[in-house]
């Protein structure tokens, strides 16, 4: 197992690095990072002042090391630099530092503040609308699946196919759009919720920030509706596969009930791929739901990266897809080591 996982994660290490190799590489087809900061109307004094403050001023290629010291958890320094914005341990080597740190992603070029920050707070937002509609699609899919399994050909199993089917074919801004102005305008005295809202909101009385719940209902459902409808599809196939299977013939030779061959018996096995397809659905939720979160205006990762492209803001927009990317890397190793457990047939090979 242990070596198994060192492998997958030796994989993922130069995934990564081709992300941040890519990356660096459309950074420096943008335009200047100093015209972008300082404006383009500013000065050629200012300008230099800027490229020299952000490091423009050297070569591409110092430039990337620069971004891979910065990146890296272990990093080198002179004695005579700047570390104020590093958090970590710092070790004298002589005339150079060599400091243990998290990965630092630089600041932003509009408000200054440095970029781990910017996601923190944004992937709270998107993180919490992840889990909840994940959720939400997780257990309707199964469960409508299972259902249209069993009933496999009738009425019901028909009417599961076509409400999947078109889950699937609805793309997620459509959704969210319909869903934002029926629930959230037309039937709003119905169903008192709101068409935009974040998960924390300003209490005008007091002054404070407070939790309103009722804002994740609607961006969950239409941020749901596409992963509930495969797994919705994926539940009915695999579970029609298990139960044609030796042992559970076996097993209603034996007498066993129904419901306690399904649960017992079928349901484990028919979850193996269902598992899959929500680890992944999960990680692209958390990548961000760009288009959800914009159209309900909630405050998330995909909202904060969509406002830096606006904005230009390149250190905000490199950062969120460098954490999108470890989010998928490190999804994709769970998934492989959590399918061997649910799966004794899978063996680990690396």
């Amino acid at each position: 197992m242990l070596k198994f996982v060192i492998h997958k994660l030796l994989f993922g290490f130069s995934v990564l690095f081709g992300v941040v190799t890519l990356l660096f590489c459309l950074f420096i087809l943008f335009p200047s990072a100093e015209e972008i900061t300082a404006g383009q109307r500013s000065d050629a004094a200012t300008k230099e002042a800027m490229r020299k403050e952000m490091g423009l001023d050297k070569s591409k290629g110092i430039q990337f090391l620069y971004y891979i010291n910065d990146l890296s958890p272990v990093s080198f320094h002179n004695n005579s630099s700047n570390l104020d914005d590093y958090n970590g341990l710092r070790i004298k080597a002589g005339s150079n530092t060599v400091m243990l740190k998290t990965p630092y992603l630089r600041k932003s070029y509009q408000n200054k503040r440095e970029v781990t920050s910017i996601l923190s707070d944004a992937f709270k937002g998107t993180f919490v609308l992840a889990v909840a509609a994940i959720v939400i699609a997780m257990l309707l899919g199964i469960v409508f699946g299972i259902i249209a399994a069993l009933k496999q050909g009738t009425l019901i199993d028909n009417l599961a196919l076509l409400i999947s089917t078109t889950g699937i074919s609805v793309p997620s801004f459509f959704s969210a759009v319909i869903i934002s102005w029926l629930f959230g305008f037309v039937w709003h005295s119905y169903t008192g919720l709101s068409m935009t809202g974040s998960l924390y909101e300003l209490d005008p009385s007091t002054g404070s920030m407070h939790i309103n719940f009722a804002n994740i209902i609607l961006p969950a459902i239409a941020l749901g509706i596409r992963p509930f409808a495969i797994i919705t599809q994926l539940s009915r196939s695999s579970m029609i596969e298990v139960m044609q299977q030796d042992y559970i013939r076996t097993a209603k030779a034996k007498g066993l009930s129904a419901t306690g061959i399904v649960m017992k018996h079928a349901l484990r096995n028919a979850l193996n791929p269902v598992i899959t397809a929500v680890s992944g659905w999960f990680a692209s939720l958390l990548a961000g739901a760009f288009f959800v979160e914009f159209v309900f205006n909630w405050k998330g990762l995909g909202k904060v990266t969509i406002e830096a492209l606006q904005q230009s803001d390149l250190p905000v927009v490199m950062g969120a897809v460098l954490l999108i990317s470890v989010i998928f890397i490190l999804m994709n190793i769970l998934v492989d080591v959590l399918y061997t457990f649910l799966d004794p047939r899978v063996k680990l090979s690396a």
